[in-house]
Parts: C-alpha cells; sequence; structure tokens
C-alpha cells in the first residue's frame, strides 16, 4: 500500500477523545504521505543517483551505500508507521459510524497496543541510526540546493523551524517532531479516555495499558536521542583510524571517560568508551574492545574502585570522586545486562521486569589472542566468571576442534578433539575424558593410519591399562593388550602379531619387550626367556607341537645358539652345542643320549610356561587398580566412565559427529542415580540366594561396574588365550588367571557393598578370613563367571588331554562293540534287572559322545576348583 490522503469520515456520537484520536490519526497520516513525496524520495534518488554516477574507488564507498542502505531502511519503518495509522484510522471511523455495534475494545490502539508500539519502535531505531552516523548530512551534500529550497515547504510540516539552521538539521526535525507530537498527544488522550470510561468499564485496563506503553515510549524516544545524539557527537573528535574501527550505525555511546573521569589499571587507559554492545579502552594507538556479553562485573572493597574480568584481561576501575564510580558500575553492570538479553531495556536502560544484575554464568563466543594452547582458537558456549565453564566447543584456525566439558577455563570431562592430519580429510579422534586441560581417564581414540586405542590416560599420554590396535589392512597388523606407562608400552602385556603368526605375552619397558616372556607362534612352537630392547638374549627353552623341549641359549630371532640340551618326547637327550649356517639350517656338536627311558606322555606334554614368572595377582593391576580408584572415590557417578570406561560404537560415521557420539554414550546426568540405585540392590541382596541372584544380574549387565569389570576380564583373556594363545603349555597360566580374576570380581563387590553400608550410615562389614573368601569364591563367582571364560578353558582343556581324551573315547568305542548282555555285565547291573534295561532308546554313539563329553565337562570344573 502506497502514501495516500486520507479521506474524511462521519462523526458518529461518541467520546470527545475518541473524536479527537481520530482527528489526530488523520493528520499523523497525512504528514507522514507529506513527509514521503517531500524527503524520502528525493533523499533516495539523490542517493542512488549519486552511487550509480560515481566510477572508479568512489564506486564502492562503503559509507555512501551505508547511508542509502539506512535511508531505505528508515523510509520502510515509516510505511509500516504509516500502515498501521491507517489500520488504527479504520478501527476509529468503524467505532464512531456505529458506536452501538462496535465497542470500544475494536480500537486498533486498545486491541494491539504492542504490536503498534512495536511498530514505532522499529522506526525510532531506524532514526536514530541514521542520527548516529550523520546519514542526513551527508545524503543532502550532493544536492544541497535544491534542499534550500525546500524550507519553505519544511516549515508547514514542522513548527518552530529556524531559516538559518541546516538543511540537515531540517530534515532531522521533520522525521521526528511528528512522530514526537503525536505520541504525547496519544497518551495525553488515553489517560483523559481512561478517565471517561470509568473504573468499572470492561475495557478500561486496556485503556491504561495502552496509555502507559506510550508513556514509556515517550522516555525510551528521549533516551534513544540522546544516545543517538552522543554517539554523533563522539565520531569527531576520534581519529579516521579509530572511527573506521569503531563506528557502526546500531552502536550508542553510553558514557564516555572525558565527561566522567575513570582510571584504569593496569592498563593505564588514555580514554574510556562504555558502548551499548562494547567496553573500549584507548591507549595511544592500541584499542582494547571488550564484548559486554563476556564482562563480568565485580564491586570493589572500597567505594573507590570495582573490579572487571574479561576471558583473557582483569582490570579495575578506580575515581577520586565516588559518586562518578557509582555512576560508571552502574552503567557498565545495566550494558552487560541489556547486552546480554539481546534487546534495548524499555523504557530506559535498567529499567524493565529482568534482573538488573548480570548472571555469572552465561553463553557467549570468543576468540583468544593472548600465546598459549588456545591462541587464535574460538570457544563458543557456557562462561562462569570470564573462564570457559559448562559445554562448549573450541575451534582454531588450523581445523582443530574441541566439543565437550570445560571447568575453570580448561577441558574437564568428556570431550571430543579432532586433530586434521596433512593428508586430506583425515584426521585424529580423541573420545576421552579430560582433566585441567589434558585427557585423564578412559577413552577412545581412533587414529588417521586407522589405528585404533582404547584405555586410560594420564596428563594426556597413555597410562594405565589400554588396548591399541592397527587395522586388519595394515602393513603389519598388531593388537597390544596390556599396560602402559606415559604413553609407552610398559609393565604386563600381549602383543599379537598377525602376520608373522605369533603372540608375545610378557613385560615390558619403554615401548620394547624387556624382561621375562614367553613367544607362542601359530606353529606351536612356544619360547620363555629373557627379552631385552626387543630381543630374546640369554639361556632360555623351546617347546615344540610334538612337546620336544629345548634348555639353553638363543640368539635375538629365536635361532638356537650356543650351548645347550634337546629332550625329544621318546626320552632322548642331545646336549652340546648348537649353531646355524646360512642356507644349511641348523647344526650341533654334542652327545646324543639314548639310554635314557621313555618319559610319561603325560607328563612331557604338560609342561607349562609363565608360571611363576608372571604372578598372577600382578597382572592386570591397571584393570583391576581403576576399579579399585572408582571404590575408594566412594563410587562417584561423575566418575563412572572416567574411571570404569564407557562403550560406543566404533565406525567411521561417529567420528564425522561429535554431537551424535555425545548422544551415543549413556547420559552422564544419569550416572549419579543409577549408581544409587545400584548400592541399594546390593543391600537388599545380601542373603546367599538373593546374593547369588544379585550377582548374576550385576555380571550379565554391561552397564553395572562388576559387568563392565568382568567384560574387561574377557577381553584380556581372549587376547591371551585365544587364537595363536590357544595353546597347552599356556593352560596353567589361563588357570590361575581365572581363579585370580573370580577373587577380584568378589573383592570388587564387596568394595560396593561398603561404599553402600557408608551412604545409608551404617558400619562396614568386618573382613573375611581366608577360608570365608575362597568358599564365596568357588561357591557365588566362579559359576557366574565361567561362562564367559569358557570357550577358551574348555579349548586349553582339550588340548592339554588330547592323549587321554583320545585314549578314553577309543575305550569307548570299544565297549560300543560289546553284545548288549555282555556290556551290562561290564556295567554290573544287577543279573535280577529286567533285559529290556537295555537302553534301546539311546543309540551307542550317542552314549559314547555323552560319556565323553560329561568327563571332560567334570574334569573341567574339576580342574578349575581342585588345582
Amino acid at each position: 500500500m502506497g502514501f495516500s490522503r486520507p479521506e474524511s469520515g462521519t462523526l458518529a456520537m461518541c467520546s470527545p477523545e475518541e473524536a479527537a484520536l481520530l482527528r489526530l490519526e488523520e493528520v499523523f497520516s497525512a504528514t507522514l504521505a507529506r513527509i514521503n513525496s517531500l524527503v524520502f524520495q528525493p533523499l533516495l534518488e539523490a542517493g542512488e543517483l549519486r552511487l550509480s554516477s560515481e566510477k572508479g574507488p568512489e564506486a564502492s564507498d562503503p559509507w555512501g551505500r551505508e547511508c542509502l542502505q539506512l535511508l531505505q531502511q528508515l523510509h520502510s519503518s515509516s510505511q509500516q508507521l504509516w500502515d498501521v495509522t491507517e489500520e488504527s484510522l479504520h478501527s476509529l471511523r468503524e467505532r464512531l459510524r456505529r458506536p452501538e455495534a462496535v465497542g470500544l475494545e475494536s480500537l486498533l490502539l486498545l486491541q494491539s497496543a504492542d504490536r503498534v508500539l512495536q511498530v514505532h519502535l522499529e522506526y525510532i531505531e531506524s532514526y536514530t541510526c541514521c542520527v548516529a552516523v550523520q546519514a542526513f548530512q551527508k545524503a543532502v551534500k550532493r544536492r544541497s540546493e535544491y534542499w534550500r529550497g525546500q524550507r519553505k515547504a519544511l516549515r508547514q510540516v514542522l513548527s518552530g523551524l529556524s531559516s538559518e539552521g541546516s538543511v540537515g538539521t531540517a530534515l532531522l526535525q521533520a522525521l521526528r517532531q511528528p512522530l514526537a507530537h503525536h505520541v504525547q498527544q496519544y497518551v495525553l488522550l488515553l489517560l483523559s479516555l481512561g478517565d471517561t470510561v470509568g473504573e468499572c468499564h470492561p475495557t478500561r485496563e486496556l485503556v491504561i495499558h495502552a496509555a502507559s506503553l506510550f508513556g514509556d515510549l515517550q522516555s525510551f524516544m528521549r533516551q534513544e536521542l540522546d544516545q543517538a545524539t552522543a554517539t554523533q557527537a563522539l565520531w569527531p573528535t576520534l581519529s579516521s583510524r579509530l572511527r573506521d574501527v569503531l563506528c557502526t550505525p546500531a552502536r550508542r555511546l553510553l558514557q564516555d571517560s572525558q565527561d566522567v573521569p575513570v582510571t584504569v589499571t593496569p592498563l593505564r587507559a588514555e580514554r574510556v568508551l562504555l558502548f551499548d554492545d562494547a567496553l573500549v579502552l584507548l591507549q595511544g594507538h592500541n584499542i582494547h574492545t571488550f564484548d559486554l556479553k563476556l564482562v563480568w562485573v565485580e564491586p570493589g572493597q572500597d567505594r573507590c574502585t570495582f573490579h572487571l574480568l574479561t576471558p583473557e584481561e582483569e582490570f579495575s576501575f578506580c575515581s577520586k570522586d565516588p559518586q562518578g564510580l557509582v555512576v560508571w558500575q552502574w552503567k557498565v553492570t545495566q550494558a552487560v545486562c541489556q547486552a546480554l538479553r539481546g534487546k534495548k531495556d524499555f523504557p530506559v536502560l535498567g529499567a524493565g521486569l529482568e534482573s538488573s544484575e548480570p548472571p555469572t554464568c552465561r553463553c557467549g563466543a570468543y576468540t583468544f589472542r593472548a600465546e598459549g594452547r588456545f591462541c587464535q582458537a574460538t570457544y563458543e558456549g557456557e562462561w562462569y566468571w570470564g573462564r570457559p565453564h559448562g559445554k562448549g566447543t573450541l575451534k582454531w584456525p588450523d581445523g582443530r576442534n574441541h566439543v565437550g566439558d570445560f571447568c575453570q577455563g580448561l577441558e574437564h570431562g568428556f570431550g571430543i578433539r579432532l586433530v586434521p592430519q596433512a593428508s586430506e580429510d583425515k584426521f585424529d579422534c580423541y573420545k576421552c575424558h579430560w582433566r585441567e586441560g589434558s585427557m585423564c581417564g578412559y577413552g577412545i581414540c581412533e587414529y588417521s593410519t586407522s589405528e585404533v586405542y582404547k584405555g586410560y590416560f594420564q596428563e594426556g599420554l597413555r597410562h594405565g591399562f589400554g588396548v591399541l590396535e592397527s587395522a586388519p589392512q595394515a602393513p603389519r597388523p598388531l593388537r597390544y593388550t596390556g599396560h602402559w606407562e606415559r604413553g609407552q608400552r610398559s609393565g604386563y602385556g600381549v602383543e599379537e602379531d598377525s602376520d608373522r603368526g605369533e603372540r608375545y605375552i610378557g613385560m615390558w619397558q619403554a615401548d620394547q619387550r624387556h624382561g621375562p616372556g614367553v613367544m607362542v607362534t601359530q606353529a606351536g612352537v612356544c619360547y620363555q626367556g629373557t627379552f631385552q630392547a626387543d630381543k630374546m638374549v640369554g639361556p632360555g627353552i623351546l617347546l615344540s607341537d610334538d612337546d620336544s623341549l629345548y634348555e639353553g641359549t638363543f640368539t635375538r630371532d629365536l635361532t638356537l645358539v650356543g650351548k645347550g640340551k634337546v629332550t625329544f618326547p621318546n626320552g632322548f637327550t642331545l646336549e652340546g652345542s648348537f649353531g646355524s649356517v646360512s642356507g644349511r639350517g641348523l647344526h650341533t656338536q654334542g652327545v646324543l643320549d639314548t639310554a635314557a627311558l621313555p618319559p610319561d606322555p603325560s607328563s612331557t606334554c604338560k609342561r607349562q610356561l609363565g608360571q611363576g614368572v608372571f604372578p598372577v595377582e600382578s597382572r592386570w593391576q591397571g584393570v583391576y587398580g581403576a576399579f579399585r580408584d572408582f571404590v575408594r572415590a566412594g563410587c562417584p557417578g561423575d566418575l563412572r566412565e572416567a574411571l570404569l570406561g564407557f562403550h560406543v560404537q566404533s565406525s567411521r560415521e561417529l567420528r564425522k559427529s561429535q554431537e551424535y557420539l555425545c548422544c551415543e554414550r549413556t547420559c552422564p546426568e544419569d550416572q549419579a542415580g543409577r549408581m544409587e540405585d545400584l548400592l541399594e540392590e546390593l543391600l537388599q541382596h545380601r542373603e546367599p540366594e538373593a546374593l547369588q541372584q544379585c550377582l548374576r544380574k550385576a555380571l550379565s549387565n554391561s552397564l553395572h561396574p562388576l559387568g563392565k569389570l568382568l567384560r574387561t576380564l574377557m577381553l584380556t583373556f581372549q587376547a591371551t588365550y585365544a587364537g595363536i594363545g590357544a595353546n597347552k603349555h599356556l593352560q596353567g597360566l589361563a588357570q590361575e588367571e581365572v581363579k585370580q580374576h573370580a577373587q577380584e570380581l568378589w573383592a570388587a563387590y564387596r568394595g560396593l557393598l561398603q561404599v553402600a553400608l557408608q551412604r545409608k550410615g551404617q558400619a562396614p562389614e568386618e573382613d573375611e578370613d581366608a577360608e570365608t573368601r575362597d568358599l564365596r569364591v568357588h561357591s557365588l563367582v566362579l559359576p557366574l563367571m565361567l561362562p564367559s571364560f569358557y570357550s577358551e578353558l574348555f579349548t586349553l582343556y582339550l588340548l592339554l588331554h588330547e592323549r587321554e581324551d583320545s585314549l578314553y573315547s577309543q575305550g569307548i568305542t570299544h565297549l560300543s562293540l560289546f553284545p548288549d548282555a555282555r556290556l551290562l555285565e561290564f556295567l554290573d547291573v544287577q543279573n535280577h534287572q529286567p533285559r529290556d534295561l537295555v537302553v534301546h532308546s539311546f543309540p551307542r554313539v550317542f552314549l559314547c559322545r555323552l560319556s565323553a563329553t560329561s568327563s571332560m565337562l567334570a574334569s573341567l570344573l574339576h580342574w578349575l576348583y581342585f588345582p
């Protein structure tokens, strides 16, 4: 809808205030139409003509284009103001034409007072933007003669226009004075209308509300005009460089240290400018700008100072004049509140329904400039007293980014960091728990080399128990399961080299095999000895698949060399010197003894490695230790993931979305509550029968602390004894570990129970004696955990007893060939029993297999319980 002259309507009998409102709206609508043709159209035409006619560097003059955009925005706001005035006129005419049918509440000024107010606010905002940057003065320069000729026409719109003032001043008055007068009359007429309708009238509240809004609008207009005028006066006092940096149309000056002196320490600023969006300190040619959203105000202990805290600076405001300092502190505080709300206070700064104290916790974005780990990084997220605190995102220019929890300015809690590598579309992804800026606790790291590490960190380095696995398609696929110290493999660990078909079980130091160790090959050959710098040195033993035993020295590549002794399965021994010649194989010089009696086959095949070399209680301390730390800390829910680990999918898709991964984890907010429930359940199930059911449920739940511990122990067991490690000479190590794991699981349960009792204020249970503990372990824990290790245990048992089982099976097969009567006689079945007791319904082959399997199971359980 364009501007046009309004038509006068016929007035019906109604209140004088409503008739006066109608005349007021008609006059204002006509004035707006006149201003449009007299001011806006020439201004916009002049601006567009100027920009289109300029050539060269001036054609892209940002100030010229900006002024034109501001004038266009003001024109659009004026158009909206005219539209809403016409709507108000229409509602008034309808009311005055049919007062009996149309109620007072139908007036737009009452029915939609907030919408009318918003249109006025937008116009004021557009107008003051033009004032702040002198847009009118710049726009009329090229056509000053034209505007001087229009002075007489402007006098018809304005009252009290001087004949000597500048054209820019005249335009300022033309666009402000009618609106100010209009709003003033709104307030007067609405207040009068409120008195007219009486206190009991149903529309009185609407009238009072509208009068209050437009009364506040008057105060808002005065403040906005004062701030825009002060801002306009500021720019000429600054150098062109400072003006280019600081001057924006929407920025308003709230306070200047040249008006109210103040001293800033330790920066020693020459001038302090408080804008509605930033605090600016001028120090020579240097400009220090601070976003008010990230400024915290802390009152001083005396009346002569207060402190400001920003992400990288802390400084104090001082003044000899206490009253002046109070003004600065109040204005800075209110400016911060207004900036955080994202809208101007209405009706004036510091007024409104919202709190006048800024929150200590807030959200914002900031780019760090000071040297350090965060240099040039942009943080976006939650803050507390000038420091990143809560959830947030860090992004560096080189492509690194971190999403997670922060505390007092440092990464603390769960976080995901992506580190791009030199090759395109490849990066390292760290999904870890952090403490005071470095990785600490459990984490999962996927590297650009396709390696994956799952385990514990300390001070940013792998430390404690962890598993490092390379991709199957890697040139040399490796998997290490064991302990780490300051980023290097150290302590007890198991490494599998799939390419060479070898598995090393033993001690490490400084990322190399060092100390006692056992090497198992896919061919069934086992080595045991001392390793140094990744090679076996000194004496050791070798066990082959046919139970041949070599005792002597080896080369670094596990070749027999020097003095040694070989004991063959048939009892023969060869003792002497061994060596090898390139291309000619192994040669020896010594004594072959064939006089010895053949050894017992059951003893030669059951030779065991590693026993006594690796104390069972110290092998997996990294696993047990993390659980003990969790219990000693009182089982806090917020440390549950960091100490016990978390489980997420390990796929490439997760590496592309940090937010998706955060959602996939078990909700950390629920950890504390769930822990309370788990501990309460332990207290409620302490009787033997109930306890067994409780333990069964806990061990089968991957989210329960005991279930997590069991699954980690299963992982270490499989890494050691499955696949290449399925060797009969390792059954002793496996047997020890299963029993030790059972004892540790029982100790873990006891630790959780003590925490549960402590939280309830109950006395802790007395320590168990060794006999009671062993009884509980064998009767409660071992039967529940055994299925988790059954596959590897059963394989080791079959390999260990392969000869006996073969002989046993042959015997059963031989018995199945007996006639029924003789078989019953062999089985010592009483003669008086019926002949038809013969097991016709069970085929003999099935009977053989059942007997063999039952024997194996019984022997396996006996082997575990009674070594």
